[in-house]
């Protein structure tokens, strides 16, 4: 049976960010609010974890997961990024963007579609993410919680607590969230690539006319 935390969204109370960060650390699985829908999270480096959200979500090993980062440097850490395409991040980070690039040495190989070695990177506008990677202090490996089934993420923590009660370890409740993910930018090549249009002004990524 999962746990079930209620969380402030603009002032999260420190003792649960720290209780959903051991929970983390000892392997759990979490199902947490970001700036777009409800994700799954678990540790970067916890296989058996990972698997786990793959179950839940009936994914194959061709899918991206997603780094959460707290910050632009914590994600330059993790993809390699060039000037042009880091002043591009940088206009929209933090925001509802996951931008698709080139895996560093820094990424398990697990985590990189396996043919591209490319990763998905994010760093969210949300008060309760960056309290969670304030005290995780590594970024936290995401998937959109979209069961299978389902055409749009499950935004009702109440309601994802009576789906996933035996699935996850703890549930954040930080009040709905929208049910939209987030828009997908490829810039592996340097050239912005819409993969999906979510949520987020997508425009700027448009090729010129």
């Amino acid at each position: 049976m999962s746990q079930f935390f209620s969380i402030h969204k603009i002032n999260p109370q420190p003792r649960l960010i720290r209780e959903a960060v051991k929970i983390i650390n000892a392997g759990g699985v979490i199902a947490y609010p970001t700036d777009s829908s409800y994700a799954l999270g678990c540790e970067i480096g916890n296989k058996e974890a990972m698997q786990r959200i793959r179950k839940i979500r009936k994914l194959d090993n061709t899918r991206n997961f997603t780094l959460i980062c707290k910050d632009l440097s914590e994600l330059s850490l993790y993809a390699k990024i060039d000037n042009a395409t880091y002043r591009l991040l940088k206009r929209f980070t933090p925001g509802p963007y996951t931008f698709i690039l080139k895996a560093s040495r820094e990424v398990p190989r697990r985590l990189q579609n396996p043919k591209r070695n490319t990763i998905g990177l994010r760093v969210p506008d949300d008060a309760v993410v960056s309290a969670l990677l304030e005290h995780l202090q590594m970024p936290l490996m995401s998937s959109t919680l979209i069961l299978p089934g389902d055409h749009y993420p499950l935004n009702d923590p109440i309601d994802i607590r009576e789906r996933l009660e035996n699935q996850v370890d703890l549930v954040i409740d930080a009040g709905p969230c929208d049910a939209e993910p987030t828009s997908v930018i490829d810039m592996v090549d340097g050239t912005p690539r819409i993969l999906r249009h979510g949520k987020g002004d997508t425009e700027v990524f448009e090729p010129a006319a």
